[in-house]
């Protein structure tokens, strides 16, 4: 009877095991769905044909009709950047004659002052022109090539920078007086890196001792000339120099004479006044003799 009543104990307590251990797996098997139906509910991805389009799309981000401003003899650079270019090959074609320029990184014109600029991994393909002329304004094409080519075009516009000495082109002073000359740089896209005055042939910027003070801001494309007290030996053309800009002079006359206004006349009737005089005047004296 005590074996017997043993071996029941034993298969009662295997029996409760094994329903404890089926209960335990049922438990998370009935929690499962609802955890898998809150995560397809929260969580959601786009297609991936949604993804490469709005991505890889091919287009320019530089603006359609770009007008680019440039000076005689300076350097143009003329941007074209281009998105998601893939294998797309990048050409510069000038319109007015349909010259082919470069084609990738190789320049096919015979003017090497053209040249395309490209940095590895850069999205930039942007035309650089040397040592620009007045007959290089006009309208670049930017092309890519695709099926069909796209493009974008560029306007050019080419200025003459030069220099501008305030006041009349001729000036007339005292011995004793200050001469004040100051000179600006107009039409300029970029500033001089010097400006020269000379008197005559010869460049004053550094003749202190002569009394000559020369002030130069490039920045504001500005320089000045003083001379706090002019004499006979100032007289003469004075000429501003930029390096990048057409120069500009104005004559100073330094004189002693009882009537100063009367030289500030240039118009045709003084002059012709003047000559009548002076040749009443040799007549006349022809006459006493």
């Amino acid at each position: 009877m005590e074996g017997q009543r043993c071996l029941c104990i034993v298969v009662f307590l295997v029996h409760t095991a094994i329903g404890a251990g089926e209960g335990s797996t049922q438990t998370p098997s009935t929690e499962r769905p609802e955890l898998n139906d809150s995560n397809e509910l929260t969580v959601s991805f786009p297609p991936l044909e949604d993804i490469y389009t709005s991505t890889l799309e091919k287009h320019f981000a530089t603006e359609n009709n770009t007008l680019v401003t440039s000076q005689i003899g300076s350097t143009a650079l003329l941007p074209c950047v281009i998105r998601n270019i893939g294998d797309g090959i990048v050409s510069w074609i000038r319109r007015k004659d349909y010259h082919l320029l470069t084609v990738g990184l190789t320049t096919y014109s015979s003017d090497q002052r053209f040249q395309a600029i490209h940095l590895q991994h850069s999205e930039d393909w942007t035309l650089k022109v040397r040592f620009v002329q007045k007959r290089d304004a006009g309208i670049y094409e930017c092309q890519v090539s695709s099926h069909p080519p796209t493009s974008i075009f560029l306007h050019l516009d080419v200025v003459e920078a030069r220099a501008q000495i305030s006041g009349p082109t001729e000036k007339y002073l005292k011995p004793g007086s200050t001469l004040r000359l100051q000179c600006s740089v107009v039409q300029t896209t970029e500033a001089p890196a010097f400006v020269f005055w000379y008197h005559n042939s010869r460049m004053i910027n550094y003749d202190v001792e002569r009394g000559i003070n020369v002030t130069t801001d490039t920045e504001q494309r500005l320089s000045d000339l003083l001379i706090p007290a002019a004499s006979v030996s100032h007289a003469g053309n004075y000429t501003c120099v930029p390096n990048n800009a057409v120069p500009a002079s104005i004559y100073v006359h330094i004189f002693n004479g009882e009537n100063p206004a009367a030289m500030q006349s240039s118009s045709p009737s003084y002059i012709h006044l003047n000559i009548l005089h002076s040749l009443y005047t040799t007549i006349a004296f022809n006459m006493l003799r």
